[in-house]
């Protein structure tokens, strides 16, 4: 089953500060709930895993993430990620962002479009749950990265628009020491909240 999600998030930063974090793989990735990159085994491959809970039991989804394009001049991202569970159930996102110029300097706009397939077990909630889900993390993810974009952009030192990419950047945001995990009831109930807000 596919769901597509086509986002704009307006960013309190400038497009170069919010380019910088985007362009980190891994802090990128910790800014989505439960996720983590595990290991690094290329340029443009990486290993990573996602933690949820469901009431009191923990699971976790081991993956991988491919960069397909990383463009400095258009500050665009494109990445495939795909992860398991061991009862079958899996899921991948083609994910494609940009950062775009905002209406001030100090402010841009991230545009992002992503693909989402799901088999197995997380296939049976059907597409009426799996978008609004899909779209709650996403909340939950851009939350994450405006707040990590403004300590990036108040940190003491700002990176130039081509010192992109370099791990030994002093300018990259700081890594959480251990990961959330991904909470799926407080994803459906924002949901459900969500679902009678509306009427």
């Amino acid at each position: 089953m596919d769901v597509t999600l086509d986002k704009r998030y307006e960013l309190d930063v400038s497009p170069e500060v919010a380019w910088t974090l985007l362009s980190d793989i891994s802090a990128t990735a910790s800014c989505m709930p439960g996720a983590e990159i595990t290991e690094k085994v290329d340029e443009t491959h990486y290993k990573g895993m996602v933690r949820s809970r469901i009431g009191p039991a923990t699971m976790a989804f081991s993956g991988t993430i491919e960069v397909l394009d990383l463009d400095v001049e258009k500050r665009l991202l494109n990445f495939v990620g795909k992860g398991a569970d061991k009862t079958g159930s899996s899921a991948s996102m083609d994910l494609s962002a940009r950062i775009e110029s905002g209406e001030t300097p100090n402010s841009s706009v991230m545009v992002g479009v992503a693909k989402i397939t799901v088999s197995g077990k997380l296939a049976q909630f059907g597409s009426r749950l799996i978008m609004p889900v899909a779209d709650a993390m996403l909340q939950k993810f851009i939350e994450s990265f405006r707040a990590k974009a403004a300590d990036l952009a108040g940190g003491p030192s700002q990176a130039a628009p081509g010192s992109v990419g370099s791990d030994a950047s002093t300018s990259r945001p700081k890594q959480a020491a251990k990961p959330s995990e991904l909470n799926v009831f407080q994803l459906i109930w924002m949901v459900i909240k969500g679902w009678f807000s509306k009427k």
